[in-house]
């Protein structure tokens, strides 16, 4: 007995024939694109958060404001300086990324708690610094053929030396609103790969500048080891917190301070009057000697505390004991000299 067909099946059959015999019976979805996702590298997981790098950015842009105003002075030159990125890395990786004809400046950080600490990294591309080196020699520093393999000679190394520190110094004034710190120029290291101040392994923060002096640009490029990131971090934290601590003690616990402070001493002194001698006179003073204080008998005394006059009072006897009875306050201070 032959199969019978359903509607469908009839439909089916008749549309396979009408597309020549294309028994596709659905159209095909279209692919969804797959979005790409950074891999995250678990052997070194990142240490320090969005916001601490963010902050780091807002320094590094007041930095540049700075410097551009450094070189502009120096070089008499329209220049510009601005931050490209900033990165947390490993050390390894930014020195692969030198040449061994590159040259280094190690900066000393003295912290406030005086802990001892791995010095910054400045690095400049040869480029620049060679425009930078030309005009302090009277040139133009256009005409520049210098590439990333240049080796600096003696006197240009000096030259360097000079214009780096400017660069170094100010570090600590666009730190200053977030921490108290000194920066000083140690050292220019003429192989980076002879220095061994900091671990391959160690975290650290790049500050990646983009430079431009005249028609020259190139990069600088700061490196912050992670052992003094987290310890200036650790000092901010630390200032924030008794900061805000101390703004609550003031507010809050008012009569506790003066409960603490309740026993401390204090000297009160009595200003019998004022006068006013020539040395002369001093000079022959002798026992016996009466001097006169311009001031009625029975008038009213200033009474000191700790230098500032407090009270008005009346001298008197108490316990066969010289006396002040305190009369009123003082509301305004005096200039009165005390004899």
């Amino acid at each position: 007995m032959a199969d019978v067909l359903s509607q469908s099946q009839i439909d089916a059959l008749l549309n396979s024939m009408q597309n020549g015999g294309d028994t596709e019976s659905a159209p095909k979805e279209p692919k969804q694109t797959e979005k790409s996702h950074r891999k995250y590298d678990f052997y070194s997981p990142k240490k320090y958060t969005k916001d601490k790098l963010k902050m780091l950015q807002s320094i590094y842009d007041n930095y540049c404001r700075v410097a551009t105003s450094q070189i502009n002075g120096l070089f008499r030159v329209a220049s510009e300086v601005e931050v490209v990125g900033v990165e947390e890395q490993r050390y390894y990786e930014f020195g692969n990324a030198l040449n061994e004809t590159d040259v280094i400046t190690l900066a000393h950080v003295e912290l406030q708690d005086n802990s001892s600490n791995p010095p910054m990294i400045f690095h400049i591309a040869p480029s620049v610094m060679g425009s930078m080196i030309d005009r302090m020699l009277g040139g133009t520093g256009t005409d520049m053929s210098v590439d990333m393999s240049y080796t600096y000679t003696d006197i240009e190394l000096d030259l360097y030396e000079r214009i780096i520190r400017y660069l170094v110094a100010i570090t600590s004034d666009v730190w200053a609103n977030y921490i108290d710190f000194k920066v000083n120029f140690e050292r220019v290291e003429e192989n980076p790969s002879m220095f061994q101040g900091i671990s391959v392994d160690e975290t650290v923060v790049i500050i990646m500048l983009k430079i431009l002096v005249g028609e020259i640009g190139g990069a600088m490029n700061i490196c912050i080891p992670g052992t003094l990131l987290s310890n200036i971090f650790e000092i901010i934290d630390k200032t924030k917190h008794l900061a805000n601590k101390g703004a609550r003690a003031l507010m809050n616990n008012r009569d506790d301070l003066l409960e603490n402070i309740r026993e401390s001493k204090m000297d009160v002194m009595a200003q019998l009057g004022v006068a006013q001698l020539s040395l002369d006179d001093v000079y022959n003073l002798h026992v016996g000697d009466v001097i006169d204080l311009n001031k009625p008998q029975n008038s009213l005394i200033s009474l000191y505390i700790e230098g500032q006059p407090w009270f008005n009072g009346q001298l008197g006897v108490h316990n066969k004991n010289v006396a002040v009875k305190i009369e009123d306050r003082i509301l305004k201070s005096k200039n009165d000299v005390a004899v």
